[in-house]
């Protein structure tokens, strides 16, 4: 059988279904689901998203079988409405509309009008007895076609509409006579010859061949495109093409047009909004050529009407079961229905919809669960922008830590710290972040940088602070030391008022306005529904209590990553981990990290009481020790007055230290096995930190994990200190705590020898971030140069430093998770790297048991979405996995 690629709906009866989207768009699917419902769509036919794919698969060649039954449905449309193609006496004109899966409003192209020529404009204004509607028509069909077939620019037909208005001294197109119409209709066919080379087409069945055509080119056009990736659609859907007779909303005050929702997308409540025009078309309404009303006055304009459109809207919305997005049309009185599908809505919308159609016994819990994207929560969490604002956009970087920040513009951390700490709003702009500027990027209300990618420094910082981020902004030209930098001959110095949009990645120049989103008590509810399905636990990263504070608030369940490094950059403890690091023996090595030991006992205690007798994971130092050192003489002198070390031994020190490759260096466990003491101090510092807290009632949970182990016998030379520093200062204490000792799988190695490390090990915790550098071979600080030309030239579909990359990675993974429980069967396991937030990878980790994900903690919310909506997917496809 040929394969079918026209379907016709009209008179009550469609070829198709709602359920068809893949096939007939979501448009296509919505109109053949209206006609079999009985709504009044005016007929036409969906021609599918199989033709556009034949399309670009074959050179922007159509299917053979298309012209045959392409003719069938317009000669079957011509007998249902009985008018015909290029008939002056009852012409049919038609709309031709783009139509993919997956609604992408305003991406691709549209034309009105099609099928009027220079004698069906006659015909019309005689049979309607209205040749003002008849040549507004036929200019808006010219313009239309002209910029979507022809590719003339919108302003080529704009200048010659104005230039009439202000010759006739008017300002609405309303207000322009037949003559002045059939003056626009002139100029606008001489801009089209002028432009193609060639007459306005006056043959219907050209015009729609041309615009059929072009709707499949719209697919691939650059905004298009954008849309796609911004959203995660494929390219490989296809548009379908919407082909429906025309209605008329420009025939006079009782006709009309509009576009509205069955609840309000911003906000979720429940009433009915919109906006609609009396003699007007559709596009004048989107436009804001005329300020549109609001759609509760069309029940004064029409009552009958506005009482009918009530009826169908809400019969869609239960049909559909959930919020629809509609457009219609009213010719002389007469309601038409173009348009319904799901409509889009913000975070706070969506959740409250949600929430209110599960007590209105539309939707289940489950279904409720699925209704809303786990990234969408970032805006329940974080300042946004006012959407209402007008912007002045001047770059675009990656969208690493999400919500909004404005301040002044600065170049250091150091001044950064100076004027946010007096409360001043800055934004820190660096070429680039290093664990030296963490003083400044927390006072700072967001972060800039020119390079890094989306687990950069900057973004991993950021977003555990939960700061506004804009990373790899690799447009501007950062001048540090001139206190400035560029882009595209703007320059923006210190003092500069900047408006950074985590969210989008968007910098934007001067204050914009900012909104703090409410966070509803559906949210509370939806989430407890969540929390009540799922099975992966949600932790944490955190250094800081405040940051576990913020993480609690958001119902984390512990902490799955203090890094312990970050502790040491704090200024009053700096220079006494300096001082450890230039010491010539071991001594003065420990006499240095006595003097740290107390500040690291405070902060763990810290972490511990927000923790509330959740377990608290503490990873021992990780970076490599040149990364604390001056890099600079200058702030050498500056440490050797503080420490009393001479600057020729620091500057000695730091370029002893220096390597060529420092994340495959002298780092992670490597540290502890080389100085000992390192991993004393910081173990006793734990348990210290633990005994402490048990002698006051407060239950406490310590998890001491060693990084970066490849070998057992790494973990096993740190277990040894670990234990043997852990069980005499409970001596010392005289207190008995409950306490873990395990490892971070993040070397290859470690994963395929996991049956060997589990010997030792009482838990893992994947560090996703360097495991998938070590397994791909990128440096994730370096990979920005060139993840943008894989995503585009289609070698990734996604960033593997944003979303796991479950094939290579996860492989190795699910062989640590599998190895690791035949040693020990109730083993916990874990995933810490920034993966552990992204919700396509903590649906992963439930896939292959793992017990907990922890993540940013301003993710914690996303990742608790995730991990239910892991179980519902489960259900759907047998899965039946429970976490230990």
């Amino acid at each position: 059988m040929a394969t079918k690629y026209v379907y016709f709906f009209g008179a009550g009866k469609a070829d198709g279904k709602g359920t068809m989207k893949d096939l007939l768009g979501g448009k296509g699917a919505g109109l053949a689901e209206m006609t079999n419902a009985g709504v009044p769509v005016p007929p036409g036919f969906t021609i599918t998203t199989d033709v556009c794919r034949y399309y670009y698969a074959n050179k922007q060649k159509l299917p053979k079988e298309l012209a045959g039954q392409n003719t069938a449905a317009l000669d079957k449309l011509q007998k249902t409405i009985k008018k015909s193609f290029g008939d002056p006496a009852n012409p049919l004109l038609v709309s031709v509309r783009s139509g993919a899966k997956f609604s992408m409003p305003g991406m691709m192209d549209t034309i009105l009008n099609l099928g009027i020529n220079d004698v069906v404009v006659e015909g019309l204004s005689k049979l309607t007895n209205n040749p003002r509607f008849a040549w507004d028509a036929y200019r808006r069909f010219i313009a239309m076609y002209g910029n979507v077939v022809g590719g003339i620019e919108k302003n080529e037909f704009e200048h010659i509409l104005e230039a009439q208005k202000h010759k006739r001294n008017v300002k609405l197109d309303t207000e322009l006579k037949v003559e002045d119409l059939k003056e626009i209709v002139t100029g606008f066919k001489k801009v089209y010859a002028a432009k193609v080379g060639s007459d306005f087409p006056q043959d219907p069945l050209k015009q729609l061949e041309g615009a059929r055509n072009a709707v499949f080119e719209s697919w691939m056009n650059p905004r298009a495109i954008y849309y796609r990736k911004q959203n995660k659609i494929s390219d490989d859907l296809g548009t379908a093409v919407n082909v429906q007779s025309m209605v008329f909303g420009n025939m006079g005050d009782d006709s009309g047009t509009g576009v509205g929702f069955t609840r309000n997308p911003s906000t979720g409540e429940k009433m009915f909004y919109g906006e609609y025009l009396t003699n007007a078309q559709g596009e004048d309404v989107v436009a804001g050529i005329r300020t549109p009303k609001p759609i509760v006055e069309l029940q004064n304009d029409m009552p009958a009407v506005y009482k009918q459109l009530r009826e169908i809207t809400s019969k869609l919305e239960k049909h559909y079961r959930d919020i629809q997005d509609f457009e219609f049309t009213i010719e002389k009185g007469h309601l038409f229905m173009l348009q319904t599908r799901t409509g889009k809505r913000t975070a706070a919308a969506a959740v409250r919809i949600a929430v209110e159609m599960v007590k209105e016994k539309l939707i289940s819990k489950d279904e409720a669960l699925m209704r809303v994207e786990p990234e969408q929560l970032d805006q329940l969490l974080h300042p946004v922008i006012d959407p209402k604002a007008a912007l002045n956009v001047i770059a675009k970087g990656l969208p690493a830590s999400p919500g909004a920040a404005t301040g002044q513009a600065v170049f250091t951390a150091d001044v950064a710290a100076e004027r946010g700490g007096k409360g001043e709003p800055v934004i820190l702009v660096r070429q680039e972040t290093n664990p030296d500027d963490i003083h400044g990027m927390d006072a700072a209300q967001g972060i800039l940088t020119a390079r890094g990618g989306m687990t950069s420094h900057a973004a991993v910082v950021a977003r555990g602070m939960g700061k506004s981020c804009v990373a790899g902004c690799e447009d501007i030209k950062v001048y540090e030391e001139e206190k400035q930098f560029r882009i595209n001959g703007t320059t923006v110095r210190e003092n500069d008022w900047i408006t950074l949009d985590g969210s989008t990645g968007r910098v934007i120049m001067g204050k914009a306005p900012l909104i703090e989103p409410a966070i509803s008590g559906e949210f509370g509810t939806f989430m407890g529904w969540a929390d009540n399905l799922r099975k992966l636990k949600v932790r944490a990263n955190a250094d800081v209590p405040r940051d576990a504070k913020v993480a609690r608030e958001f119902g984390a369940e512990g902490i799955g990553l203090c890094r312990t490094e970050h502790m040491f950059f704090a200024e009053d403890r700096l220079p006494f981990m300096q001082e450890m690091i230039v010491a010539q023996d071991l001594d003065a090595r420990k006499r240095a990290l006595a003097k740290l030991l107390p500040f690291q006992k405070d902060d763990f205690k810290g972490l511990f009481r927000e923790m509330q007798g959740y377990g608290v994971t503490i990873r021992t130092i990780d970076p490599p020790l040149h990364e604390f050192l001056p890099k600079t003489r200058e702030d050498a002198e500056v440490l050797s007055k503080k420490i009393g070390v001479s600057t020729e031994k620091i500057m000695q020190s730091a370029d002893e230290l220096h390597e060529f490759n420092p994340m495959l260096g002298h780092r992670g466990c490597r540290l502890g096995i080389t100085y000992p003491e390192i991993t004393e101090m910081q173990v006793k510092a734990i348990i210290s930190a633990a005994c402490e807290l048990a002698k006051e009632k407060i239950k406490v949970v310590p998890e001491i994990m060693i990084p970066l182990v490849g070998n057992v016998n790494e973990l096993r030379n740190q277990k040894e200190i670990a234990v043997r520093v852990a069980e005499e200062t409970m001596k010392e204490y005289g207190v008995k705590i409950q306490y873990q000792i395990g490892t971070m799988i993040e070397v290859p190695r470690g994963a395929l020898t996991a049956d060997e490390i589990a010997t030792e090990a009482e838990f893992f915790s994947f560090g996703t971030n360097d495991l998938t550098q070590m397994t791909l071979g990128f440096s994730r600080d370096d990979a920005g140069k060139f993840i943008k030309a894989y995503l585009e030239k289609k070698i990734f579909k996604d960033d593997p430093f944003q979303t796991l990359d479950q094939v290579g990675v996860g492989q190795l993974m699910k062989i640590a998770v599998e190895k690791g429980r035949k040693v020990k069967k109730d083993m916990k396991l874990g995933i810490c790297g920034e993966h552990g937030g992204d919700p396509n990878s903590v649906k992963f980790c439930h896939r292959i048991g793992l017990n907990y994900v922890s993540c940013s903690p301003y993710r914690v919310p996303i990742a608790r979405l995730a991990a239910a909506q892991a179980v519902i997917e489960g259900k759907s496809k047998g899965h039946a996995y429970t976490s230990k």
